[in-house]
Parts: C-alpha cells; structure tokens; sequence
C-alpha cells in the first residue's frame, strides 16, 4: 500500500520540486533556510582478473579464465525541506554491468557496485524514495556538512530521528568512516559492510522500511524493520512486514583517544523467511538421491546474528578500521554475500605528508568463513547464490587483501588505482589465488 502510494505520487512530486527550485533561483535574496537540494554522483568501475589456477569449477565458480568487467551507475539525490526538521527525499538511479562469471564463485565479491539484478543495458530506477523526520532535545548543536540526502545545518546532539519509505539499510546501519562506501572507498563488499551481516535488501540493495535513530551526547541508538526479498537475493521486496523482514538494532559509542575521535558500534540483526537450511537440503538429498539444493526444503525461518565495528583516528590524516560479524550459519545466504562470519580491518591515509591532501591510500583484509553446516553442503555439490563448486573437501578461509590509491583529477573528479587478491575464493583451497585489478572514476556535484 505504502509503495503504490509514493509510485502514484512521485509525478506530482517531482514537479513541486522542479517548480520549488525555479522559483528559489528567481528570488532576489537568498534565504538562509535551504529548501531544495540537488546533486548528481557517476561512478566507473573497470575489472580484470588474469587466469588462475583451478583443479575444478561447478556452475557457481569464478571462471579461471580471464574475465573484464565493469559497472556504470548515475545517481541524483533530490531533497525538498519544507520546514526545519521535515525532509523529503527522491533519488532516480540508472546502472549498467557486467561482472565477473555473472557474480559468482566469491564469498567476498570485488566489485561493491555491482548488483545482482544488474544488466549489460542501462536500466533506470527510483532506488530511493522516502521521508526523513527529526525532533530536537536540545543538549548543543553540531553541525552538518551539506552531502547525498543530507541539508547542510545544526542538529540538535540530543534528537530523535524517524526514517520511513524506500532507502538502503547501509544509509542509517554500519556507518564506518573509512570503510563503507564503494564509489569513493574499498571496493570489495566484505571491506565495505560487514561481511556476515544478512542486511534486508533486494537485489540492487535497497529496501523498503522504518527506522529510529535516537542520539544522545556520544550515543546513537538505532532500530528498524525493513523488508526482505521475496525470493532468496531476488528483486522484489515482500510487501508483507509481518511475513518477511528484517530487524536490526545498533548502538554507537563516541569516544576520543587523545585529542583524536573513534566510535564503536554494535549491531544485531534478526531476519524472518522462506529459506533452506543447508542440513535439511543435505538430508533431503541423501533420502531422495539427488543433488542438495536449499530451493527443495525452504520453510519460513530466522537468520540472526551480530556485527562489531571499531573506527579510530589517529591523527587528521590517518584512521584504522576493524569489523567483526557472524550469523547462525545454518541457512542459505538471503540477502546479502555467502559468508557466515568475517573479520576485516585497515587503514586509511589522507595525502596531506605528500601536498596531496584529497588523496587517499587504503589497505584492507578481510578473512570470511562459512559454518560445517554449509560446507558440508558445498561438497555434496550443492550451489548456493554465489558458491559452488560441485564440492568442497578442504574448506579454508578466504582471504582477502586489498589496496588502492584514489586521486584528486579535478574538483568533484577521483581517479582510483586498486588491486585485491583472493586466496580460497569461496573457501576453496584447490582454486585460486585470484588476483584482480581495478579502475574507477567518480565524478559528484
């Protein structure tokens, strides 16, 4: 009901807000009270892995072959404020791609903007579309810097803030500074979120649902429910929150290490739906002699689990992350990557020592795991969204490392050199290593 309602009136809204910013160009004073914001991100990504060794590959594998791919995606963030405290946001997104082997055969995929509804022809989208309300506690002001579906101004640092309509968990959830958004940072998603973590989103990595943030001094506390696909890393989101969801709850501590910030967070997450355990897709094959397959047992179930981030100046140009998650591991991977626990931690510099200060250097490793249930469906040749390689006889973590150089062009323009090597892909020690080099340009007004 709630999606039909804002499809009906996108139209209508659009026009507002077109007519909003004429006539805000036309005044003849400027107030100090912004309305209407507007901006425009375009990110390119081009991928090569050279051809690896492999004892063996199933449908789910990377190709050991050399594979080129690539994704291209535009985005406008448009945002009208009636009122302070009041916010409105639409965003129309066009994205193109081809990744590697169709996005399989990692547990951790190299390339945080491609999507598993992607498509060599551009397709156009309204990935975002919701409201954003906020109430005041007082307790001081800080301020905010103008950025994509946020106003430049004060807020309150005691305040409540409620979000509802069609967003990414990732726009409220695991906010790590250095390691979070893949246009401008780490590229591999088990660097970019936490790697277990089963997040509600479709395919292209957006949901639909309601969140509170409540910040007070130097905590945060935030809880949601948001929507899960109705099919296993499917497209369309179930319209039923009662049936299929996900509830996430985080708390945020701020502290300062000297005279220099950090933040730690702690984040549970509870998800309900039809999935396959992978112990009853073995069993079920074994009475049945025929392949395991999650798709033959699946019954409406809960993945939960739990994430831990830590985030840490060091001084004004470099900071160091670490995160830490897992899930039960008993069911198939829904929503999100096929890990069911991950550890990752890096560092990242600002090249001010090198009169480069918009710079930026990256290291970063992540070792990602699955539970004995799951391999042990693995090698009964079970395939899983993005694992599976007909078996699995000596599982081992994969590792992941990963460095890049982003650089300055122009205002507004990055150019970023990145390269990531993969040891095990998909926790497979007879294939591999797998080394990957990347380009990508990101260009925002």
């Amino acid at each position: 009901m709630f999606k039909k309602f804002i499809d009906r009136h996108l139209v209508i809204f659009g026009f507002l807000l077109m007519a909003l910013a004429v006539s805000l160009a036309s005044a003849e004073e400027v107030a100090p009270f912004e309305h209407f914001t507007a901006s425009v991100q375009s990110t390119y990504v081009w991928q090569k892995h050279p051809q690896f060794g492999s004892f063996y590959d199933g449908p789910s594998s990377l190709s050991p072959n050399q594979e080129i791919g690539y994704t291209l995606s535009a985005t406008a963030f448009l945002g009208f404020r009636p009122w302070k405290g009041t916010e409105f946001f639409v965003d129309p997104e066009v994205t193109m791609g081809l990744p590697f082997s169709g996005l399989r055969g990692l547990g951790g995929m190299t390339n945080g903007e491609a999507q598993k509804a992607g498509s060599a022809d551009p397709i156009a989208y309204w990935s975002r579309r919701f409201v954003r309300q906020t109430f005041g506690f007082g307790g001081g002001t800080i301020d905010q810097e103008a950025a994509f579906n946020q106003f430049a101004g004060s807020v309150d640092k005691r305040r409540l803030v409620i979000t509802a309509g069609v967003f990414a968990a990732t726009d409220i959830f695991d906010q790590n500074t250095y390691a979070h958004d893949p246009r401008v940072n780490f590229l591999n998603w088990s660097l970019m979120d936490y790697g277990a973590w089963e997040m509600p989103a479709d395919a292209r990595g957006y949901t639909r649902g309601l969140a509170f943030e409540y910040y007070h001094d130097d905590w945060a506390v935030r809880l949601g429910r948001m929507l899960l696909p109705v099919e296993s890393n499917g497209l369309q989101l179930n319209g039923n929150f009662s049936q299929s969801f996900g509830d996430n709850l985080e708390i945020e501590r701020g502290h300062r290490l000297g005279d220099q910030p950090g933040r730690i967070r702690l984040l549970l997450f509870r998800n309900q739906a039809n999935m396959g355990a992978w112990k009853d897709a073995v069993a079920f094959s074994q009475v049945y002699g025929v392949t395991a397959d999650v798709a033959n047992v699946r019954t409406s179930q809960v993945k939960s689990g739990f994430g831990i981030s830590l985030e840490q100046a060091i001084n004004d140009d470099v900071g160091v992350f670490a995160r830490y998650s897992k899930n039960n591991g008993q069911a198939e991977a829904y929503s999100f990557a096929q890990i069911d626990n991950s550890l990752s931690f890096g560092v990242s510099i600002k090249g001010t020592s090198w009169s480069r200060p918009n710079d930026t250097v990256g290291l970063g490793v992540a070792l990602n795991g699955i539970s004995s249930a799951h391999a042990e469906y693995l090698n009964a040749g079970g395939q899983g969204f993005f694992c599976g390689d007909g078996q699995l006889t000596n599982p081992k973590k994969e590792q992941i490392f990963e460095a890049f150089y982003s650089a300055e062009i122009r205002k507004g323009l990055w150019a970023t050199l990145d390269y990531q090597r993969i040891n095990n892909p998909c926790y497979n020690p007879d294939r591999g290593p797998v080394n990957v080099y990347s380009l990508r340009l990101h260009a925002e007004f």
